[in-house]
């Protein structure tokens, strides 16, 4: 029996590029033009506007940015809502199917970040830096341990909440974390846990038990670089 192609060109992106019906290859159709992965990696910790989004993305144009929302508004992967008052904004947030796409980011940040090509020195932002402990978290490490931690990046708040061996991230405050580490910017923390850097030498404050400072710390790491 021949298959039916009960979906229109016209109306779906599938095909576009590759014309190929791998669940892969419309993976890419979808979310493979330039910036637009990263524009859904800036959306993972809520709803942000075109500005914020832009200023994480310093190489980012408007028009391409305007363009890349658009594609992914229309391929049902973000959708737009209006902050409420005091300061009305339009926002641009994940669909419940965006946010499923956390894993393949992880993934692949986890596979690259093995090259001896990666350069962790390069900029880094705020969110990327938070998903970067999502991904690098060692949960074998953390059995049976709580911890509250904020994050303080720059003007960027996040909270980390260390349960059951998860460590589920979301924006803002708490009061009274366990621990509270503050930077400028993201890059002085990559060099914290992932480059063995004190924290005073590049301006990160930690504050909280000192203790448990460094065993949080432990709990991240880089994959080993492949060789060959």
């Amino acid at each position: 029996m021949k298959l039916q192609n009960t979906t229109s060109r016209a109306k779906s992106p599938h095909g576009r590029w590759y014309d190929d019906a791998c669940g892969t290859a419309f993976g890419l159709e979808l979310l493979g033009e330039r910036w637009s992965l990263l524009i859904v990696r800036e959306l993972m910790f809520g709803p942000r506007r075109f500005s914020d989004i832009r200023a994480s993305l310093p190489g980012l144009s408007a028009k391409v940015l305007t363009e890349r929302l658009a594609g992914l508004e229309g391929h049902g992967v973000i959708a737009r809502s209006t902050a409420p008052e005091p300061v009305p904004a339009q926002l641009y947030g994940l669909t419940g199917w965006g946010y499923a796409a956390e894993p393949i980011i992880q993934e692949l940040g986890r596979w690259a970040a093995a090259s001896p090509l990666h350069d962790p020195t390069l900029p880094l932002s705020p969110v990327s830096f938070m998903l970067s402990l999502r991904t690098m978290f060692k949960a074998e490490a953390a059995p049976g341990r709580t911890a509250v931690v904020q994050l303080t990046i720059g003007t960027a708040q996040f909270t980390a909440r260390l349960e059951n061996s998860v460590l589920p991230v979301t924006r803002g405050e708490v009061d009274a974390p366990d621990l509270h580490i503050i930077a400028p910017a993201a890059p002085p923390l990559a060099a914290v846990f992932y480059g063995n850097e004190a924290p005073e030498t590049v301006r990160v404050e930690m504050i909280g038990d000192a203790d448990l400072c460094r065993w949080f710390i432990d709990l991240f790491e880089l994959p080993a670089q492949y060789t060959t």
